[in-house]
């Protein structure tokens, strides 16, 4: 595999560019505007760590704030601009490189690059005659008053002839079904981020035992992360103990983990913008208990029902079906749910009785967002009750099954306060799909084994 891991592809970002603009044409042709993130304040004049804006970087891989892609697309015309801070050799001293526009402009494939202080005064003209504006309002409000602005100049200028745009498309929608399926240098992104998160998870699994925080686990994780290269975690890492594995957005990690305790994981890393989502539950002690282990193997055969699914053809939700039906059934099977009142398999899972244990999807789509964006139901059909769309080859989810047992009157107490969540990241290939966080330890014998390493 080329360095592409750790360099740039500014070859796919103008041709997703050229995709878009295309796309536009079929639509009547436009101006599109899209705006990377805002920088916040976090307190007095430090901000939060700069994050671009997802849809901004999948059409440019530029990671500067303060910057606007602008695609021109009317009649046969095809143009992109970049418009970014100027080049400032004392703002580097300070703060880090600056490319400026002209050098943005070679580096990045567009065919212009303005300073971004010049925009007011240039997009009025652009946005002149321009059939439709494609921008997504209220999505970063700090562009949304300039818009208008822009728009307000030319609707100023209707009696010399020159309209504005006459209707505004959604942008976001079109980039959302470019972005569902993954092209090649993404999925080896992806790939490398799950591989990291993965040894971060073994890492967290080595490390754990009894008398030790949860935010000690967190720390490991983040070492790992960072070690092998990823600039940051996905997303805020849920390290849950004992009861705390119930909590299904858990984040304070701060409790001490006590000998019998099942540990949950939920922690991914970001590479080069692509996000990991892994999920492992393990006993702080390294060895499950029967009990713990009974349910284990429940969402275990449960996710592997869903992984069956997880094949071109298949609709989305198929493996959430085929995954319910798994563990509603292990749930009467241990007791959980109580055959006399609810039924067989398919009285419970028409009343929605597992829920009690089990209230949460069994997965989403994964890409530069953590839960990425793209349709989940066919949007070209018509109607209220639209089906889920099939899974084809490049779309990347996650499959995450679980069981959360609270205590409760009638549920046999070796069971209370066990959370248990197996996540793993599944690329949809032409022959069926790829696991690419296998390789972390999963099964019973695999997660006891990689414990006793410690």
């Amino acid at each position: 595999m080329r360095d592409a891991l750790n360099a740039p592809f500014h070859a796919e970002y103008a041709g997703r560019r050229q995709r878009l603009m295309s796309v536009i044409q079929a639509q009547g042709g436009g101006v599109a505007i899209i705006p990377t993130a805002n920088e916040f304040i976090r307190n007095n004049d430090n901000t939060f760590p700069f994050r671009h804006d997802s849809y901004f970087y999948y059409l440019s891989g530029f990671t500067e704030p303060e910057a606007v892609i602008v695609l021109i697309a009317n009649g046969s015309q095809q143009q992109s601009i970049l418009f970014c801070r100027e080049k400032n050799l004392e703002r580097e001293i300070w703060d880090g490189f600056r490319y400026g526009p002209a050098a943005a402009e070679k580096e990045f494939g567009f065919d212009k690059a303005y300073a971004i202080d010049s925009i007011n005064e240039t997009m009025p003209d652009i946005l002149a005659d321009a059939g439709k504006l494609f921008y997504s309002s209220a999505q970063e409000p700090h562009i949304d008053a300039q818009v208008q602005q822009w728009l307000q100049s030319v609707r100023g200028k209707s009696r010399s002839g020159i309209r504005a745009p006459a209707a505004t498309v959604d942008v976001r929608e079109l980039i959302d079904e470019m972005r569902v399926v993954k092209e090649a240098t993404e999925i080896a992104l992806m790939q490398r981020a799950a591989s990291i998160s993965g040894a971060a998870h073994a890492r967290a699994m080595r490390i754990a035992r009894p008398g030790k925080y949860e935010y000690e686990l967190e720390a490991e994780l983040l070492h790992e992360f960072r070690r092998q290269g990823a600039q940051s975690p996905a997303y805020g890492s849920i390290v849950a103990t004992g009861a705390n594995a119930c909590v299904l957005h858990y984040q304070s990690n701060d409790a001490q983990i006590r000998n019998g305790d099942l540990i949950l994981i939920d922690a991914g890393c970001e590479f080069n913008s692509y996000a990991a989502d892994i999920t492992r539950t393990f006993p702080a002690n390294g060895k499950f208990s029967p009990a713990q282990r009974r349910l284990y193997e429940i969402v275990l055969a449960s996710q592997q029902a869903a992984l069956d699914c997880a094949h071109p053809g298949s609709r989305y939700m198929d493996g959430h079906h085929a995954a319910v039906r798994v563990l509603t059934q292990g749930m009467l099977d241990t007791g959980l749910l109580d055959k006399n009142k609810v039924g067989n398999v398919d009285d419970a899972i028409e009343s929605n009785a597992f829920r009690q244990f089990y209230m949460h999807g069994t997965g989403h789509w994964l890409g530069l967002d953590v839960h990425d964006v793209g349709n989940y139901r066919e949007t070209e059909k018509a109607g209220d009750e639209k089906p889920y769309r099939h899974l084809q080859p490049g779309m990347v989810i996650t499959i995450e099954p679980g069981i959360y047992v609270r205590p409760a009157e009638g549920i046999a107490e070796e069971f209370w306060n066990i959370g248990i969540r197996i996540e793993d990241d599944i690329l949809i290939t032409a022959e069926g799909h790829v696991n690419l966080s296998r390789a972390t330890p999963k099964t019973v014998a695999e997660i006891e084994a990689e414990m006793r390493h410690a």
